[in-house]
């Protein structure tokens, strides 16, 4: 599969080709920039526009980003550098956000309250490409460079940026420089940041949720208001890891139980993919407390969770009250064999059809707590 460049790389290419030509007085406005990833793979960057004006001594430069074949919401998007050159010499190069570049409200993230969301690593390559230009043209002033990136603020509601704190635009993001296709890095790395952002604002107590399914279920259940959390997509055990690194004193994971009666038997990554032992595993909790042969026998035949709690139903509240409590019991066990004993631990499952079906023993207790951290 084709790679592709990152939004870091574009605007190192811009805030090049900008430089060069205002530095140049027109006379070199680059076609293609060529740049030296991090990775040490070089790419070569397509120049779609330059523009120059001599009396205000500014330069604007154009890139569109490529991905490659990774599904990258911002794949195709215009990034924009604009360049002044100004008399005073120190600091050599300032770098700050214009139009679809975020800005960062929460603490936790790699760039500090209030700057643009330009993370580390493409502001040191925007650094070294600028200041190259200045070198070889002998720059004896100094450059501001301004990242804008003109569609930032419709792509930002696709990205994890407004959950993140990060208002206005998208992020500018890559530590090297190289996208690769359909990177799963990327996805855990962004639910690793949005774990570390709930940390650095104070939360001790933390719900993981697979997906918008949980979200959906927490909004309209009596406990929205006293949570704080973050949706880990299928990498349950790799943001476990996270929050017991990041030392919370609890996490709570609620779901769908079509996706935690897979963590009950020991899956962490919960996509089918990785195996689909929901009906083995629903089965035998069912007859551990007290189940059929001709109930299990049923239960296998079911095609989807849904299906099967309509047989369950049947049975009455009693035997579904001990067939939750075992599942939920199942599923903390399993995540304290991920975290060990430095978290608590604690898990509610739920259907779309019949709603709230069950929790671990301590989650009422759990949430007394985070409600009590939050002043309710």
């Amino acid at each position: 599969m084709r790679r592709g460049y990152t939004t870091g790389s574009c605007a190192a290419a811009a805030a090049c080709g900008a430089a060069q030509a205002l530095l140049s007085g027109g006379e070199k406005q680059p076609e293609e920039i060529r740049l030296m990833t991090p990775k040490g793979i070089e790419v070569r960057i397509p120049v779609e526009n330059v523009e120059i004006n001599p009396e205000e001594n500014r330069a604007v430069c154009s890139v569109r980003k490529d991905s490659g074949d990774d599904p990258d919401v911002t794949n195709r998007a215009i990034v924009c550098a604009e360049v002044f050159l100004r008399k005073e010499a120190e600091p050599p190069v300032r770098i700050d956000g214009g139009e679809g570049v975020g800005r960062v409200t929460k603490p936790g993230l790699a760039c500090k309250v209030g700057e643009a969301a330009i993370n580390p690593v493409p502001r040191k390559m925007i650094q070294q490409e600028v200041r190259k230009v200045m070198k070889a043209f002998d720059c004896r002033g100094g450059l501001d460079v301004i990242i804008s990136i003109p569609d930032g603020k419709r792509l930002a509601e696709k990205t994890f940026n407004p959950r993140l704190g990060i208002v206005g635009g998208i992020s500018v993001l890559g530590t090297t420089g190289i996208v690769e296709p359909m990177s799963q890095q990327a996805l855990i790395d962004t639910i690793k940041v949005e774990i570390n952002v709930a940390k650095a604002t104070g939360v001790s107590y933390l719900v993981l949720t697979p997906g918008n399914y949980g979200e959906t279920f927490l909004k309209e259940s009596r406990y929205m208001d006293a949570l704080t959390y973050v949706k880990c997509s299928n990498f349950i055990g790799e943001a476990l890891d996270a929050v017991r690194e990041k030392e919370f004193a609890g996490v709570l994971l609620v779901g769908h139980i079509g996706k935690l009666i897979k963590v009950a038997a020991g899956m962490m990554n919960t996509h089918s993919r990785y195996g689909d032992r929901r009906m083995e595993t629903l089965s035998a909790a069912a007859e551990s407390v007290g189940g059929s042969r001709d109930l299990t026998g049923r239960l296998m035949k079911c095609v989807t969770t849904e299906d099967a709690i309509g047989v369950i139903k049947g049975l009455g509240p009693e035997f579904e009250a001990r067939l939750w409590e075992k599942v939920t019991a199942d599923i903390q066990s399993q995540m304290r064999g991920r975290t060990g004993d430095a978290l608590w631990t604690e898990t509610m499952i739920y259907s779309n059809q019949y709603g709230y079906l069950g929790e671990s023993v301590g989650t009422e207790e759990f949430l007394r707590r985070a409600k009590k951290e939050k002043g309710e």
